[in-house]
Order: C-alpha cells, then sequence, then structure tokens
C-alpha cells in the first residue's frame, strides 16, 4: 500500500508514525507546550530523529468541549511552524483543520503535504474541492456531532458499522468533488462521539474497514478511554495504555497511528515486527 503525496508517495511497508504537534493553548494532553516556535522546533527535531514519518500541525484543539478559533487565528499558530519545518526537515507534514482557507494556505503558502479534516469534509462547505485542487492526501475522520458537544451522551447501536456508512458517504463525497482514491486515508475517529465501549468495539473490529481498501489511520494517543480502562486520570502517564492500544490496532490493520510519543510507537512497532504479529 501507497501514500501519494503530490510529488513523491510513501511506502507503507509497516505502519507509518504521525507525530503529533499541537500548537494551541488548550489541547487535552500538551496545550500551551508548544506555542513557542524555537519550543515546537525542538520537539519536531526530536521526533524527527525518533523516526516519524508524519508530523501532523495542529492550531486548533478538537478535544471535548473544545470551543472553535477563527480562521485568522489558526492560520497565525500554524503557518510559521510549518514552513519552518518545512525548511529544515525532509518530513511529510499534515495540517490538522477541517476549515478549506486554512488547508489551502497551509498546502500552498506553507508546504504541507496532506490535509488531517476531523470532520471527513463536512464542516467547510468547499473543502473536498480544495483538496481536490490542491492534489494532496486527506483524512477523513468520523465524528458524531462536533468538538464542543461530541461527547454529550454519543449513542450507537452499532458503532462500527455506522462508521462505515459514514465512511461510504463521504468517501464517495471526496470522489465525487475530484479526489483521488488513492490519496485517502480514513480515521475511524477514536474518541470523537465515542463512548469507552464504543472505542473499545473499533478497536476490535478495525480489520471490517479493510473492505474500503484505503489506508487506516488510528489515533488513540493518551485519551480519556485508556484512562477510564486503567484507572489513569493523568493523560501524560497513559503511556502504557498508548502502547497497548495502538499495538492491538496495527495487529488488526491500522497503516498509521497518530501519537504524542513518536519513540515509543516506532520501537514498540519494530519489536512487534520481529516477533511477527502482524
Amino acid at each position: 500500500m501507497k501514500l501519494y503525496l503530490r510529488s513523491k508517495f510513501l511506502e507503507i511497508e509497516e505502519p507509518l508514525v504521525m507525530g503529533i504537534l499541537n500548537v494551541t493553548p488548550d489541547s487535552f494532553s500538551d496545550g500551551g507546550k508548544f506555542m513557542n516556535l524555537e519550543i515546537a522546533m525542538k520537539h519536531v527535531a526530536a521526533m524527527v530523529c525518533d523516526g516519524a514519518d508524519i508530523i501532523d500541525v495542529g492550531g486548533e484543539s478538537s478535544r471535548p468541549g473544545a470551543k472553535a478559533v477563527s480562521i485568522n487565528e489558526e492560520i497565525d499558530r500554524i503557518m510559521p511552524i510549518i514552513e519552518k519545518i518545512k525548511s529544515e526537515f525532509d518530513v511529510v507534514v499534515s495540517i490538522d483543520t477541517y476549515k478549506d482557507r486554512v488547508a489551502r494556505d497551509a498546502v500552498l503558502e506553507a508546504g504541507a503535504d496532506m490535509v488531517n479534516d476531523i470532520s471527513g469534509l463536512r464542516f467547510s462547505d468547499n473543502m473536498a474541492e480544495t483538496i481536490a485542487r490542491l492534489n494532496v492526501p486527506v483524512i477523513l475522520m468520523h465524528i458524531k456531532g462536533s468538538p464542543e458537544n461530541m461527547q454529550v451522551s454519543p449513542q450507537y447501536s452499532d458503532v462500527v458499522s455506522e462508521i462505515k456508512q459514514y465512511f461510504h458517504v463521504n468517501v464517495q463525497r471526496a470522489l465525487s468533488a475530484g479526489i483521488k482514491k488513492e490519496k485517502i486515508i480514513l480515521d475511524p475517529g477514536i474518541g470523537f462521539g465515542k463512548r469507552v465501549l464504543d472505542n473499545i468495539e473499533i478497536i476490535k473490529r478495525l480489520k471490517e474497514f479493510k473492505e474500503f481498501e484505503l489506508p487506516v489511520l488510528v489515533g488513540l494517543s493518551r485519551k480519556s478511554f485508556l484512562g477510564a480502562m486503567c484507572g489513569e486520570n493523568d493523560p501524560l502517564k497513559r503511556e502504557p495504555e498508548t502502547i497497548a492500544a495502538n499495538l492491538v490496532s496495527v495487529i488488526n490493520g491500522a497503516a498509521v497511528i497518530r501519537v504524542h510519543n513518536v519513540r515509543n510507537a516506532v520501537k514498540s512497532i519494530k519489536v512487534l515486527k520481529e516477533l511477527t504479529l502482524y
């Protein structure tokens, strides 16, 4: 399987590791930590050194209850760091946004290579057409509601079946807009309008998404359902739970894992590979 960028492709022979860089004051695990450009770049350098395949830059928190920020504020947060990363490192950069203007500027002006849209192309009327024109890969994530209200009593009769139906609709929207199939990645949206039991069910049944013949990204790093499973309230102390859940996800077919701690992810996948468990 390959991930096609604008001028090259990444061979997904083993799971790709996407390192998280939140340039936000309010993200659930590292809010405010990387608002300073120099500090952010040191973190990027560490993630690249540890083996990150992709750096995912976000300028708006999508934690439960998060408020939206203006387009201009989001652009002001993400543009300097993306430009700096692209000038200093040979690494794929993803822009984590659901706003078409942010995506456009991040790609055309700062050099971002792909778009990570938590809304699955639904929150911005022009996002699908914008990405088609940009000719970059897009991550289509499932979300129930919006970050502000998604964890207010979400309910499913069959969470995986509902997500698959959502993907059928939104993949077709992407294709109809001119986005090439080889540039689409699916993300079932762990923690985005899901109960603890829903997140567990998604990971257990991840292989069912193979019917789309598209790479699947899993983003579960340090999330609250892991804390609920193991009684850990501090997101920064959920690394053991994150490693275990990511490895199960890889075994079940995840092609990309999105993480805060790149070093732990890369090393644990290497061990898994040596033990021939996937």
